[in-house]
């Protein structure tokens, strides 16, 4: 069973919390393929990481923390990049003018290899690969705590392109067949990006946004996805929500109640107050 948590707003769009409260309803492991932080507004989260000599945020985290058994941030996230607020107008290498690319960390240890191929030592102290942008300034505590005097250095979107094409890509690809071979996952989308994964088909999808949550047939949500995009291999690399669901009929909408602070932190009782939104959504999985 496969289930992919995706949202209908850019930003606090709520789908960590719906996601973490549903591995607490289905015991399945968590998948956050793309993430990312910015070192100002999240910087109490870059503080914790990169103090442990890594890269990862709060979303990879909880989600990793409400997965069966002990697993690694590093190990559910192909890919990991921090931002900083960008300087007046400049858009920097990715044309993103409110912010720039740092630093990201790709795959882990073991080059980003799915877990039934690597050694298990992997798992406990993988740290993955370093791509740094060379036209910034990088923090000096990322200097120091992170392995990056040997990691790439791109200074043109030309050349990062081709650096994504093989490091993010194998990554990414690599945590596909993890998923696949999972009995169990619910893979968490970042913004409002239909899917983080290309080709990724998952048995059912629950489109969260603050007061509700839409849930989609997951083999429609797919060819949805070929569709908007042009078809496999076309188009944009990402495709919005809404321009997706705009293509299909949902199974059915519910609503969610807001949470405390409290209730948030703690799976088992997220996985209480949503039942029903969990219930809908594994129903049209299994339809």
């Amino acid at each position: 069973m496969k289930l992919l948590v995706a949202g209908g707003d850019r930003v606090d769009a709520g789908k960590t919390t719906f996601s973490v409260g549903l591995l607490a309803h289905t015991g399945a492991r968590g998948f956050k393929p793309r993430a990312g932080n910015n070192y100002w507004f999240d910087h109490d989260d870059y503080e914790r990481a990169t103090k442990e000599g890594r890269l990862y945020g709060k979303d990879a985290r909880r989600l990793a923390d409400a997965s069966p058994g002990a697993v690694r941030p590093e190990a559910i996230n192909a890919v990991h990049r921090l931002w900083h607020p960008s300087p007046g107008p400049s858009k920097g290498i990715l044309g993103q003018s409110p912010r720039q690319f740092v630093v990201d960390r790709v795959g882990d240890s073991a080059g980003g290899r799915p877990a039934s191929s690597r050694p298990a030592a992997d798992d406990a102290d993988g740290v993955g690969e370093f791509v740094v942008n060379g036209t910034v300034d990088i923090p000096d505590s990322a200097a120091e705590r992170l392995p990056l005097d040997a990691a790439p250095r791109v200074t043109s979107l030309p050349d990062f392109n081709d650096l994504m094409a093989v490091m993010h890509a194998e990554a990414l690809a690599a945590l596909g067949e993890t998923i696949a071979a999972a009995d169990r996952a619910v893979v968490e989308s970042y913004g409002d990006i239909a899917r983080p994964l290309e080709g990724f088909e998952p048995d059912a999808v629950a489109v969260v946004e603050p007061g509700r949550a839409r849930v989609y047939d997951g083999r429609r949500y797919a060819k949805a996805c070929e569709i908007a995009t042009g078809g496999p291999g076309e188009g944009q690399l990402e495709e919005r929500v809404e321009n997706v669901v705009d293509l299909i009929d949902r199974t059915s909408a519910v609503r969610l109640p807001a949470l405390d602070k409290e209730t948030r932190a703690d799976p088992e009782a997220v996985a209480d107050a949503y039942d029903h939104a969990y219930d809908a959504l594994l129903a049209a999985a299994f339809d």
